[in-house]
């Protein structure tokens, strides 16, 4: 059977005794460990459709992966069919129309590199080393975020493999169910080969970290708060809680120091930043500001060298809509205790632009949260693992009464259906009804699964 399914490929089939196993099957997130049966690094979208049908016809567990990064490590599996799209790898850069047309296997720096010579950019997120498929299906926030929405309120157009094998194209004038449902609906409905986005003019920006002491930070977010509900779309801004890393370009006196800052990008005419800026600088004296003009790829790539592939990580995430007081409080006690250089906190601004969309026009329901939060238990160490994942959780729990209920799909681990179904809300009897229409036997449930109503379901 192997051999058959090998000889109807014309990329590389991977199996457990080959040398290249090893590495094939790791993921960005080094506490993921799954053993798949099969890898196929595949070539083109012939081999997608050739490993769609096997794994169909011969009830076997399949899974996808683009990048890589997903916070769960759902690109793979344990022993079944793993579909690697990373040799999927190609752009085509349209700047009159202002479009990118993107191959499933790109990672957001090859887009960047693309399009950054001609002026514009897509949104996507803050590590270049992302994935374009998987960040796109769950939404996409990231710098761009309040200027121009979400990586999906960009999508155009995406080509797909369906469940039973053929190829098709969806768009706001085909298979319009379809479109809807993978702006947000992640990896449910088959295997997206390309992406067709609307680009916007980026260049040069202003941007970069402030950071001010740990004993700040509850000024801090009492003063953020308010003023990025109200700063002009053009300036994105995240807070976080860092512990300092001995590197350039942070002083000595920094360094390993615990302290909260806010990332700032602005994309507006660079004439008019310092305006723009005059309420951030009069706000408070920071201990560090290396804001400034900068490219916009040196912003992209500034926590690529932070992060490598093959950390241990464990997520918890929720989305926001207020900061009280009491929440506050509970920041400020778990920054304090931050349990690795790596570990951290973060506070995604979704309002602005993304906040325009309706909340029914696209999968991703949310649109009247102002933050995505997400807190990340980081560590190169596998022996760190339980620390890192006792403080994330104790974190969550505490702070979770204060959220929306639900999450970001692409900072969610593993946490069960009725997680899933609280973060699509009243969205997510629509996309079961797109389920059952494209994939009723659930043959791509390897993500954050909308499980379909209709026919046997694989579980």
């Amino acid at each position: 059977m192997v051999i058959e399914f090998q000889s109807g490929l014309r990329g590389k089939l991977i199996l457990p005794d080959d040398v290249e196993y090893e590495n094939a099957r790791k993921v960005y997130n080094g506490m993921i460990s799954k053993k798949p049966a099969m890898i196929v690094i595949c070539a083109d979208v012939a081999d997608i459709i050739h490993c769609v049908n096997f794994a169909r016809k011969n009830d076997i567990l399949l899974s996808v992966r683009s990048g890589g990064h997903n916070a769960g490590g759902l690109g793979i599996c344990d022993g079944g069919l793993v579909i690697d799209l990373s040799h999927i790898k190609y752009t085509k850069v349209d700047p009159e129309a202002k479009t990118v047309i993107v191959g499933a296997g790109c990672t957001w720096g090859d887009v960047d590199h693309a399009t950054q010579i001609f002026g514009l950019a897509c949104p996507s997120g803050i590590i270049s080393t992302t994935g374009v498929g998987g960040l796109t299906l769950g939404g996409g926030i990231g710098h761009l975020t309040r200027h121009y929405g979400l990586t999906i309120d960009n999508l155009l157009s995406i080509d797909l493999v369906k469940a039973d094998g053929s190829f098709i194209t969806a768009d706001e004038k085909q298979n319009q169910d379809l479109f809807w449902a993978v702006r947000g609906g992640g990896g449910n409905f088959g295997v997206v080969t390309a992406f067709k986005f609307k680009l916007s003019p980026v260049n040069v920006v202003f941007g970069g970290p402030i950071l001010w002491d740990l004993s700040e930070a509850e000024e801090v977010l009492k003063w953020y708060r308010e003023f990025i509900l109200k700063a002009p779309n053009e300036l994105n801004g995240f807070f976080n809680f860092i512990t300092v890393p001995p590197v350039a370009p942070f002083p000595e006196s920094l360094h390993m120091k615990k302290m909260c800052g806010i990332v700032w990008n602005y994309t507006g005419p660079l004439g008019k930043a310092e305006e723009i800026f005059k309420p951030v600088r009069n706000f408070k004296k920071p201990a560090l500001d290396l804001t400034g003009p900068m490219p916009y790829t040196a912003l992209q790539t500034m926590f690529d060298d932070l992060y490598p592939t093959g950390y241990q990580w464990y997520w918890r995430a929720d989305f926001i809509k207020e900061i009280p007081d009491e929440a506050i409080e509970i920041h400020k006690k778990f920054a304090a205790k931050l349990p690795t250089l790596h570990s951290t906190m973060h506070l995604y601004p979704v309002n602005g632009a993304a906040s325009h969309v309706g909340k029914k026009d696209t999968a991703w329901t949310f649109r009247d949260a102002n933050w995505s939060m997400v807190i990340v238990g980081v560590d190169p160490d596998p022996a760190n693992k339980e620390k890192i994942t006792k403080w994330t959780k104790e974190y969550w729990d505490a702070l979770h009464p204060y959220s929306a209920g639900a999450a970001y799909v692409n900072f969610m681990m593993d946490e069960g259906d009725a997680r899933v179904k609280a973060t699509y809300g009243d969205n997510y009897n629509k996309l079961v009804e797109v389920k059952n229409k494209y994939d009723p036997e659930n043959l791509f449930r390897v993500n954050q699964n909308i499980t379909p109503s209709v026919h046997r379901v694989k579980v």
